[in-house]
């Protein structure tokens, strides 16, 4: 477990308002705020969704098809994507148009080894500039796949980079400025996983889409007739009323082992979820973003913002079925009701169908320890930064400027970011190139599941967050990684930022904004 963490620096004054204020700028964004923005765009934002039990699970979960790759002469592995347009068929024999890597819609899975070095040979074949961000990889920054490495039509790019970080579930989606949210809804996202020696001798479910299953949740609208529509629009973002997993609608899963893993991965573009079982029983979570907690957690939900990723275990009985639900409250979402109304915070979805075999291949116990995470030490902290989120979009008062370096860091060192969301909406934070350990929550303990790896959370309104950070191994003054909301229209109307890492007593040669010390 993390160290108590004292401050480095003072903290600024906070301005609490009091739980009556609260509500009522809840309300107001809600009812007042954000109604009135749609009805001016002609846009009816969306009311409470319930899908569960509504209709049978009758399609077999596509999975995603392994990446093909090659090594070469000096032991490179390399992988190729291609982004595509084409057409999907939700419902049989009605098309829609689609993005996808190497296909109509989503990518390969992408499976690379700690200490291997790979290459990945992207092509652009849309009409439009696109981007491949290497969500929760540690990598060069001119490797990252961030705004700056735009791709052209018809053009190539093939970053290239050492794999140093523990076993993980990571993904990779676009990231073009402006354009984030159109592009991973179109279908532009694929999962990127990381082992490691460690994590194999553990014995968990290891054969990739049988035991060990890629669960990748995102949702939509349709018509009548099953074609995909434009989503609603709530303060969060596009906000669908019925789910896709894996590209697959109502979808089930036929089990025929005992103990199942699944990577759950939030690919939405504003939804967050809290998945549970529909019948009650514990949800066994293992890993989060970075990879292996130190011991399981049993917990009532798992929430997920989007970019947020879990590995959850589920031990069935022979014969059984069992639907994985998303069960989200005003309560789980931190948010106000008037708010979580129009934002997914009231909504519930049944997600996949678990159907057990008569005969399950028997499964080991889960070892009570999975890994140990080595505690940052506070006393090496060397600067205390401060981000509050706008109810704007900005990010503290600032809109992303793509020619401007708002953080500066020295490589190899240790830093606190504290993060605050002081309104009534939802946001959450993402930072490129680091896994970062989540020290406190208000002053306190994280919970569990907050505990290990993380590159990106959700944060609740009027809370703020302490994370602890390093930076290691690359140095590019000339090339910035990106902090931002990973709510996608959040960060493509500007609430993002830039930050240069850079070696001991240099400056980043971008125009530094006012936050640059190190």
């Amino acid at each position: 477990m993390l160290q108590d963490v004292p401050s480095a620096q003072p903290r600024r004054p906070r301005l609490r308002r009091p739980k009556a204020t609260l509500t009522t700028l809840s309300a107001l964004a809600a009812g007042g705020l954000v109604a009135l923005a749609f009805a001016g765009c002609g846009i009816v934002a969306p009311g409470p969704v319930d899908t569960t039990g509504d209709t049978d699970f009758d399609r077999p979960l596509a999975i995603p098809p392994l990446a093909d790759s090659s090594v070469d002469a000096d032991g490179t592995r390399v992988f190729a994507l291609d982004a595509q347009a084409g057409t999907t068929e939700f419902e049989p024999g009605v098309e829609s148009e689609t993005w996808g890597f190497n296909g109509s819609l989503l990518g390969p899975t992408l499976v690379a080894d700690r200490g291997e070095r790979v290459r990945v040979e992207v092509t652009n074949s849309l009409e439009e500039p696109t981007t491949v961000h290497w969500h929760g990889m540690h990598l060069p920054a001119e490797m990252d796949g961030g705004p700056h490495q735009m791709v052209a039509p018809d053009a190539a790019w093939s970053p290239e980079w050492e794999i140093d970080q523990p076993a993980a579930t990571l993904w990779y989606h676009p990231h073009p400025h402006g354009e984030t949210e159109s592009h991973v809804a179109m279908g532009l996202a694929g999962m990127f996983l990381l082992h490691d020696e460690q994590e194999r001798a553990l014995g968990l479910p290891a054969d990739y889409g049988v035991d060990d299953v890629p669960v990748i949740v995102q949702d939509s609208g349709f018509s009548a007739a099953g074609a995909r529509e434009d989503a609603q629009r709530g303060y969060a973002g596009g906000l669908g009323d019925e789910l896709v997993v894996n590209g697959t609608r109502r979808p089930h899963l036929e089990v025929a082992d005992e103990l199942v893993r699944l990577r759950l991965l939030n690919a939405s573009t504003a939804r967050s979820y809290a998945f549970a079982w529909g019948d009650g029983r514990p949800i066994e979570l293992i890993a989060t973003d970075g990879g292996l907690l130190e011991a399981s957690v049993p917990l009532e939900h798992v929430r997920l913002s989007p970019g947020e990723r879990a590995e959850v275990l589920v031990r069935m009985a022979p014969g059984e079925r069992v639907m994985l639900q998303s069960r989200m409250t005003p309560e789980i979402a931190g948010l106000e009701p008037a708010v979580a109304a129009m934002n997914g915070g009231s909504d519930s979805f049944d997600v996949l169908e678990l159907r057990a075999a008569d005969e399950l291949r028997p499964a080991a116990s889960v070892p009570s320890t999975l890994t140990e995470i080595q505690d940052f030490d506070p006393a090496e902290v060397v600067t205390t930064r401060h981000f509050e989120l706008g109810d704007s979009f900005e990010i503290n008062g600032d809109a992303m400027d793509m020619g401007r370096v708002d953080e500066t860091v020295t490589v190899d060192t240790l830093e606190r970011w504290v993060v605050e969301n002081p309104n009534a909406v939802p946001h959450s934070f993402h930072v490129h190139d680091v896994q970062f350990r989540v020290a406190s929550v208000d002053g306190e303990a994280p919970p569990p599941e907050l505990a290990g790896w993380k590159d990106t959370i959700f944060t609740e309104p009027e809370t703020e967050y302490e994370l602890l950070m390093r930076f290691d191994d690359y140095a590019d003054a000339d090339t910035p990684y990106m902090y931002h909301c990973h709510l996608l229209w959040h960060e493509d109307q500007g609430m993002m930022g830039q930050f240069a890492v850079v070696e001991p007593g240099q400056r980043a040669t971008m125009t530094e904004g006012t936050h640059h010390e190190h």
